[in-house]
């Protein structure tokens, strides 16, 4: 059996059709390597991209992309409810067939040590692709994001896997990995008020929401002077709430990163609105 693995990266554009396509292009100049989607998002500011192939292809084929996404996104001028850290934000592979993680995982790292030595560009490792697991979470790696990363990317412990330790005002950094199959679910709401849509999903996603101080109201810290959380109910469930504009609704965005641990959510009464676009990761 052919060994194949599916590409899913995360652009940080989703208004300029024309720019997406020149990425999408350089994916489809590959041989062996097939598209099988594109999912622009205007409120997000942010292309999710699917293709799958053989291993050697689909590192190709992510290399042409990431770079063609460094020379045509400038993240100095870059707005949208999604975080985000870099033009090409987050590149992960998965296993489909004839291939185990673990061999994904080398793939992973092969693409991020090409992408940082060639395009001189910041690259972090994450979830399988990462051994250390203080950094292997997504989130914890993008905390910050772009605006933050020119003071935090300095720091010894946030020194990129790949590439310089020196953040791209242009570029960003990017973050790639090996995952499985992720589920994206988002239920839209009848409000538009993101603090509404944000409270729901602290209580939903496995992160929680800051542990406050009952007599204060303050953050509650440990010992190390770090906030405390209060865990959510769903594990390994990702969970944001946005306003999402051209619709006109308040939006709960989750990721179920463990499909075999948290297997499903019961969905609400259906949204009289479209979905917006799936969110992946």
């Amino acid at each position: 059996m052919d060994q194949i693995i599916e590409c899913v990266p995360n652009f940080s554009e989703g208004r300029n059709p024309a720019i997406i396509k020149q990425i999408t292009d350089e994916i489809e100049t590959v041989p062996f390597v097939r598209l099988l989607n594109v999912d622009p998002g205007k409120a997000t500011n942010r292309t999710v991209v699917t293709f799958v192939g053989t291993p050697a292809a689909v590192v190709e084929a992510a290399f042409l992309a990431i770079k063609k996404a460094g020379e045509l996104i400038d993240m100095r001028s870059h707005k949208g409810e999604h975080p985000r850290m870099g033009a090409t934000d987050v590149c992960p592979l998965i296993p489909v067939a004839g291939i185990s993680m673990e061999e994904t995982a080398e793939w992973a790292k092969k693409l991020a040590e090409k992408v940082g030595r060639e395009l001189q560009l910041p690259v972090y490792c994450y979830e399988a692709a990462q051994p250390d697991k203080n950094r292997s979470n997504l989130s914890v790696i993008r905390a910050g994001e772009y605006e933050g990363f020119f003071k935090k990317i300095k720091l010894p412990e946030w020194k990129p896997d790949f590439g310089p330790a020196e953040f791209d005002a242009r570029r960003g950094a990017t973050v790639i990995g090996a995952r499985d199959f992720l589920v994206a679910y988002n239920v839209n709401l009848n409000t538009t008020s993101t603090r509404r849509a944000n409270s729901v999903a602290f209580d939903v996603r496995e992160a929680g929401r800051a542990k406050l101080d009952p007599a204060t109201g303050k953050p509650v810290r440990d010992a190390q002077g770090k906030p405390v959380n209060t865990p959510g109910t769903l594990k390994f469930v990702k969970a944001i709430g946005w306003y999402i504009e051209e619709y006109g609704i308040a939006q709960i965005s989750m990721n179920l990163t463990n499909i075999r641990a948290t297997p499903s959510i019961s969905p609400s009464t259906p949204s009289a609105n479209p979905p917006p676009t799936a969110v992946c990761a």
